[in-house]
């Protein structure tokens, strides 16, 4: 069988494994050399223009990867942001180049500090409520997980 057609079939079969993970299960997805945890969103409120996506990427392997950026039906945008506050001033700022997951490294996206920043969001987004994104990773590629929504403000993600 010729090479591309063994790659595009372990990628289908690893998105269909990646994308039957919730964080409600809290067991993490491997994809590379990557493993990825607790993919979680924040319920929003009605018309809320934005929401945030979080989770845990811990590189396995012996070279950095970096997430680059993510897409989902739900926005017609999603950058990769870092919220940080300076002299009690919060700022918000993209990461053109995403955020590097060094070797051996975990990097957490949660309120406060680096998350997903889905824009101009299609509809609401409640508790409970499942969203699929796919991310894109410089090196282990695309990965599609369900991202499952806690309430709103929640600093964690939903229980199992």
């Amino acid at each position: 069988m010729n090479r591309n057609i063994l790659k595009i079939v372990a990628a289908i079969a690893l998105s269909l494994f990646a994308a039957n993970s919730f964080a409600g299960d809290m067991k993490p997805v491997m994809h590379g050399e990557l493993e990825i945890g607790q993919p979680w969103v924040r319920a929003t409120p009605p018309s809320a223009p934005a929401g945030g996506g979080y989770l845990t990427i811990t590189n396995k392997g012996g070279e950095p990867d970096r997430l680059v950026s993510a897409v989902s039906d739900i926005a017609a945008r999603i950058e990769i942001h870092e919220m940080s506050m300076d002299g009690g001033v919060m700022k918000m700022r993209p990461l053109g180049d995403g955020i590097e997951i060094a070797p051996g490294a975990t990097v957490t996206l949660k309120p406060g500090g680096f998350h997903i920043m889905m824009m101009k969001l299609a509809r609401q987004i409640n508790r409970g409520d499942t969203v699929e994104m796919t991310l894109t990773f410089e090196k282990a590629g695309d990965v599609t997980l369900q991202f499952i929504a806690a309430p709103i403000g929640a600093k964690a993600p939903p229980e199992s």
